[in-house]
Formats: C-alpha cells, structure tokens, sequence
C-alpha cells in the first residue's frame, strides 16, 4: 500500500506492538574518542546491553561489550581518552545508581569484557560532576553516603575505583563546577528558603558568593569561558527577563553581559553547544514549534545546512564526536520518521548512514505532528502538539490526551512512539504543554504555581473541548493516559471533569499530594521548598485544605469513567502506596478499576518485557472503552509476565 492510496482513506495495517515497543535493534551510537570505534545499544541474550565495532565494520561484526541480565544499559559514554565506556546502573529502579567502567580493549574473541563497579555503594546515589580533561583517568563525582539528602564531593580513579573526598557537603550545595583545568571553581547553593547561589570555590577552601537568584528564577553555569576566569550562565533573573538567555560573567567581580537570546523572543535558552577543542561556544537553540538552531562558528553552520540539504525536513542534531571534532556521529529525526543515525566526516564532508533504531515500522503509515495552539478557560493560550491518523480521516476521531510528566517540563515535536502507536490503532492524540511547563518563560512557568488539577487541568480540558467543537474528536471516545504528573493528570480528568474522558491511564501517578510530598526522596531535599512554593505546602493549614481539594484520590466517588492504574513497585519518587490508595478507594465503592505493578521497576518501565505487557494491556483497555483498533495477540512470554503483573484488586491493602 503507498501513500498516495493511504490519502486515499485507505486505513493502514494494523502494526505490531513490537515494532513500536520492541527493544530497539540498534540505537545510542557513540563515536570512539580517536574516531576508530563505534559503540551502541542492542538487545544480547534478551537484555539491552553495550556492543562495539570498528567504525568502518558492519554492524553483524559487532561484539557485545557488556552481559547485563537484570536491567538493561539505558544510556553510557566513553571516557576522554577512550580508555573505558561507562554506564551506571541502579537495583530493580530504585534510582541508587552506581557507576560501572569497561575497557571495551577487551571486547572479542568470545571475551565479555568485566564492567567494575568503581562506586560499589548499596543505597547510596552517585551524581556524576565531571570527567576530567586533564588526567582522564579521574572524575569527579558526588555520594550520599554520610547523609542521604546531601552529596559530598570525591575525586574517582577509573582505573582502581579509589575515592578521595574533596568536600563535605555541610551547606546545602547541589553541584560543583570544574575548569578546563579540572580545578574546582563553582558550587550553587540551595538556601532553605527555595533561593539559590552560587559560590566561587577558591584555594585554601575559601568560598565567596559571587551570584543569587530566587526560587522563582532560574539560573546555572553552562560552561566555562576558554580562558577560565568567566562562565557562561543561563539566567532569567530579574523583572526584566522572562525568558532565560545566556550571559557572560567574570567570577572574580561578578561583572555580567548578555550574549544571546531568543531572536523571536518566543522561547527559553534550550541549549549550548560548546566545542571542547577550541573551548567556543558552536551554536544557541531555541524551541518553539520546532527547534532553532544559532551558530556562532560559521564552519560547523556550512556543514550543519550541508547535511540537512541532504537529509530534507528534518531536524539535526550532533550526537557525540571524535576529540578532535573532525567526525561525528550526526543523527535526522522528524515527526512521522523514526529516528536515524549517520557518521559525518567534516574534511571529506561524507554522510554515511548507519542504522535506525526500529527500521521495521513503515514510514508510509506514520503520522504528521502539527502544533496547534488553543485558548484555556481564563483565554491563556496553550501551545501543543497534535497527531492524526493517516489514512482516518479528520473529523469524529477517538481521541487518547497524552499530557508530559514533570510537570516541570515539555512535549517538542518530533518521533513521539506513543503517539505513533496510538495513531495506528486510528485515536488523534493531543500532547498539550499546559501551564507550568518549561521553556517558555516565567510567566508561563509561574502561571502554573500551586495549580494542580485547577487552570492546569483546565489547559488538558479545554483542548479536548477545542478539538471537539473543531469536529476533530467524537466527545464519546475521548481517553487519558500520561506517566508521573501526566498520571496524575489522568487522574484528576476522571475525578474531576467526569464524562469528559470515556476511559484513563495512570501510569506512576499520584493520588494523593499530601503523601506526594511527604515521601520525595530524601536527594531531592534540595527541592522540597520548589515544591511547597509551586505545588502547595501541606504544612499549613491553607496548603494542606488546597492539596486534598486537589488530589484524585480524595474525589473517587466522582469518578465515572474506566481506570487502569499502573506502577513500579520500587518506585522512589511516586511510590507504590500512590496507586494502591486510588486502587482501593474504587475497589471498595464497588467500581471497576484494573491494576498492573511490577516488582522489579521503579518511576517508569525500564525491562521490555514489562513495557510490552503494560501496553498490550493497555491498548486492549483503550479499544473496550474507545472503540479503537487493538491487536488481540501476544507472544507467550509477554502473556506470562502480564499475568504475573496484573494485580487482583481485592488482594491490594494500604499500610497503616
């Protein structure tokens, strides 16, 4: 079937879930610092781990690099001197991550490399500061272990795992910053009011405060100058600034000038690319609809317009490099293109493709993502992003609304697999990015302070509202499905607009804010004030009165429409007893509600395995209660494990 038919109303086949959701054949390819090695992701006895090649080899003459079996290698990086790839790793999503290294000189000849485990701390979190430039054996990383709300600084030895403390975190500071001599210069501060500093860490351990910002502002080194007396900040502080922009500040007297912002004035500062070889800042990115790119070098903006001259509309980004910046590996994603990674040689100006991540599903039947905006109950407008179904039609479409998690954070356009999958079951989804939302300033931001469930939810409610008086979507078939606060989002839609939503997903999300807040882990200390200050402060009485009026959990009885809840029985951020309160509240009032933990996953599903069962459950749910197209088979293996995750309800009971 071509596209010409699929214009044609032709409904495109139904795809396998595997396909979307599978692990990815190929993916996270990184360049070897000397440029002769390529590393990525695959599947190795079932489990996503770490392969290698030469660069100049096919992908079939790989050989695996690690052996995990309990979780998969989510992401990793080499060392500056290519000596070793690191990865770190936490226990069944517990989010203590430790860190591993691997000499990949190791890889062949049946040989699986031994990947050490150089922090080797149960119940302690490494947080990663920087890998030096200088003696690339060492980095230095920070460790909770003397208190589990503050991290102390240590210097780390790749080669033996030998830890030296440098500092011991007794003021509250949150990351430390090294020069290009690897010498300790910067910290920032969290006060216990929310504001922030940042202190210049002088010899001799002297400190001076050299910058402040409140707890509605934003503000963070970004690099320093090549010189390594001035630092690149981000910051939107001040009245006068709403959007973050990029400044450069002296360290020694605090003198600051601005160097960039938004030519449209539209978005925040989204990113920096800054050349580790000349210490120049490349080029500024800004996202509105789409992603801008700004370059300051004017070489790297000739190969960056010379790439895209042949990869068409899609956007660019460069993904990792040889330490001389001659090769890199450059990866073109688009809306309704999977992602796909290439090697691009800047002397010869060669692009040579390399793999995509999931080659199986059929570019024909993907979707277009088109930004759309709307206007919120008090006129606000909302930005978002919609997805319909080729091959569906435009009008009287089930609906799935996909808000992010964070909240703090934002949907961009660009391959969304979920969006993807639900379009090919022929549901239109909107992922809106409503109030409180990164990247689009302060007073975006801030309009969404302590507004949970209240003009947040309205943002998620007038955009179902918009699309039905557009005629797009049939107000019968309309469901919610997010992750995080996106589940909480789907919970507050059923519990407090009910009839509005036909059926809802909650995937990690909280029920109730109190126990929300009263259970963050102990690292996000840091944070507690940005969250009473943002969300509400249970504290108080005011606070404590707001947040129940504003927690699902304690409108149930209000809840009309199907509920599958789903969660990570270790999860540390929205923990388990979230998803077992709302479980039980509608179990007990006699109303349908169906329930999936796993016990080996945390905030989020990382074993595929698990994934493929959730969804398959899932898109079932959905076509019962939506009428969308679902595929009714499984593999016997994911059959098994949903049945082994599934909870009987009547089984669930809350702590006292």
């Amino acid at each position: 079937m071509g596209k010409e038919q699929i214009r044609n109303n032709n409904i495109p086949p139904l795809l396998d879930r595997e396909l979307f959701f599978g692990d990815p054949e190929i993916s996270g390819g990184k360049i070897s610092p000397d440029g002769e090695y390529i590393s990525f992701l695959r599947p190795y006895r079932g489990t996503r781990n770490i392969w290698i090649k030469a660069r100049n080899a096919g992908f079939d003459d790989a050989v695996p690099a690690t052996d995990r079996t309990d979780r998969p290698v989510s992401s990793y990086f080499w060392s500056r001197d290519g000596k070793y790839i690191l990865f770190v790793m936490d226990k069944d999503g517990d989010e203590n991550y430790n860190i591993y290294a691997l000499n990949p000189a190791e890889a062949g000849q049946g040989i699986i490399p031994r990947a050490r485990n150089i922090t080797d701390l149960k119940g302690v979190r490494a947080i990663i500061f920087h890998t030096a430039h200088k003696d690339t054996d060492l980095m230095y990383v920070g460790l909770n272990k003397r208190n589990p709300s503050w991290h102390d600084l240590f210097q780390l030895r790749l080669s033996t795992g030998e830890l030296t403390l440098l500092r011991e975190n007794n003021n509250r500071y949150t990351s430390w910053d090294f020069d290009w001599n690897d010498r300790l210069r910067l910290a920032s501060r969290s006060l216990e009011n929310g504001d922030n500093e940042l202190w210049r860490m002088d010899a001799d351990n002297e400190e001076a405060l050299i910058y402040e910002w409140s707890l509605m502002e934003t503000a963070y080194p970004s690099g320093f100058h090549k010189e390594n007396e001035k630092i690149y900040l981000v910051s939107n502080k001040g009245a006068e600034h709403d959007k973050t922009k990029l400044f450069l500040m002296d360290i020694n007297n605090s003198d600051t000038i601005l160097l960039d912002e938004d030519p449209e004035g539209h978005t925040d500062l989204g990113g920096v690319w800054q050349s580790l070889k000349t210490r120049e800042i490349i080029a500024t990115f800004y996202t509105g609809d789409r992603t801008r790119a700004y370059f300051k070098n004017k070489d790297f903006e000739m190969h960056y317009n010379h790439i895209k001259s042949q990869l068409g509309d899609a956007e660019i980004s460069f993904a990792s490099g040889t330490i001389d910046e001659s090769v890199f590996m450059v990866v073109a994603s688009s809306d309704n293109k999977p992602p796909s990674a290439y090697i691009y040689d800047l002397e010869e100006m060669a692009l040579s493709y390399q793999y995509t991540p999931r080659p199986g599903l059929p570019e024909e039947y993907m979707s277009p993502m088109l930004p759309v905006r709307y206007p919120s109950s008090d006129g606000l407008e909302v930005p978002g992003y919609l997805t319909l179904p080729v091959g569906f039609g435009k009008e009287n479409l089930p609906l799935v609304v996909v808000p992010h998690g964070g909240p703090w954070a934002r949907d961009t356009w660009g391959f969304n697999t979920y969006a993807q999958f639900f379009a090919n079951r022929g549901y239109a989804v909107l992922q809106p990015n409503f109030r409180g939302s990164t990247g689009f300033g302060k007073a975006f931001l801030d309009a969404g302070n302590k507004q949970w469930g209240d003009l947040m939810q309205d943002d998620i409610t007038w955009g179902v509202k918009y699309l039905i008086d557009k005629g797009i979507a049939d107000p019968a078939r309309v469901a919610i499905f997010g992750g995080s606060y996106g589940g909480y989002a789907a919970l507050a839609g059923l519990a407090f607009t009910p009839g509005l939503y036909a059926a809802g997903i909650s995937f990690v999300g909280p029920s109730n804010l109190i126990t929300l807040l009263n259970s963050i882990p102990p690292y996000w200390e840091a944070a507690r004030k940005t969250f009473h200050e943002r969300m509400g402060d249970p504290s108080t009485p005011g606070g404590r009165e707001q947040l129940i009026r504003q927690s699902p959990l304690f409108s149930a009885s209000r809840i009309t429409s199907p509920l599958l809840v789903v969660q990570g029985q270790n999860d540390p951020r929205v923990i388990k007893a979230e998803s077992d309160q709302i479980v039980v509240a509608l179990r007990d009032r006699g109303f349908p509600v169906e329930y999936i933990n796993a016990p080996d996953e945390g905030h989020g599903f990382a074993r595929p395995e698990n994934n493929m069962a959730f969804v398959a459950a899932m898109e079932k749910f959905l076509a019962r209660h939506t009428g969308g197209r679902y595929q009714s088979n499984m593999p016997g293996n994911i059959a098994k494990r949903l049945q082994e995750i599934t909870v009987d309800v009547e089984t669930v009971t809350l702590a006292q």
